[in-house]
């Protein structure tokens, strides 16, 4: 508890308190002009409150962390799962497909051609290409 009263906590707890106040301030300001017929000042009737909640939240949250040790429980555990040789994960290598792999689909034979065409020629146009494009009828 001793550390929540530092210069740099005293200066938060400050800042947290005075901005939940002006929240509420500009809260009751939109309140005091809708009541007085300005419609829009509705809806930051009850927004200017939600802010001042949420700095209460992180307030509450930040405090809390601090009391319980803040990021030192997950130090912790790293320490604790302190990695062997043997523990690290290594990726996962899968062989490559060999480029000279056999198929008996014409059509993917056809497309690959295509595609290797288009590769080696990069300013000719789809139409350009001097053999059966796929995907073109039979006819």
């Amino acid at each position: 508890m001793k550390g929540l009263w530092t210069p740099a906590w005293i200066a938060r707890h400050v800042a947290a308190l005075v901005l939940i106040i002006a929240f509420l301030c500009l809260g009751w300001w939109q309140y005091t002009r809708a009541t007085a017929g300005n419609a829009l000042s509705w809806g930051y009737t009850v927004q200017w409150p939600v802010f001042a909640g949420f700095v209460g939240f992180l307030w509450w949250r930040e405090v809390q962390l601090a009391r319980n040790g803040g990021a030192k429980p997950a130090k912790r555990m790293r320490e604790q799962q302190a990695e062997t040789p043997e523990q690290i994960r290594r990726p996962v290598r899968v062989p490559a497909r060999s480029a000279e792999h056999d198929t008996d689909d014409p059509e993917l034979e056809a497309y690959n051609d295509y595609l290797a065409w288009l590769a080696a020629h990069p300013g000719a146009r789809p139409g350009d290409y001097p053999g059966k494009r796929p995907g073109d009828n039979p006819s």
